[in-house]
């Protein structure tokens, strides 16, 4: 997973706006959005970057694939 290196949390944040994801607010040191179709919000802590495992948990619940997020990652 070395193809996504290292993404902020306010970068990945411009993303997942981008994709119909609206703030919910924050709880303690994490950020809550939220997408009308989805089962559960999606989490994000505010780091300095993310690890990888969690943008890939959170493309898993936006039914994002890898290859479209990178795609997305590049024009923004």
């Amino acid at each position: 997973m070395k193809e996504l290196g290292d993404i902020s949390w306010k970068r990945f944040e411009k993303f997942l706006l981008r994709e119909g994801c609206h703030f919910k607010g924050i709880e303690g040191s994490h950020v809550k959005y939220k997408k009308l179709g989805l089962a559960r919000p999606i989490i994000v802590p505010c780091r300095k970057t993310l690890p990888d495992f969690i943008v890939m948990n959170s493309l898993r619940t936006l039914g994002v694939t890898r290859e479209y997020f990178i795609e997305k990652m590049k024009k923004l």
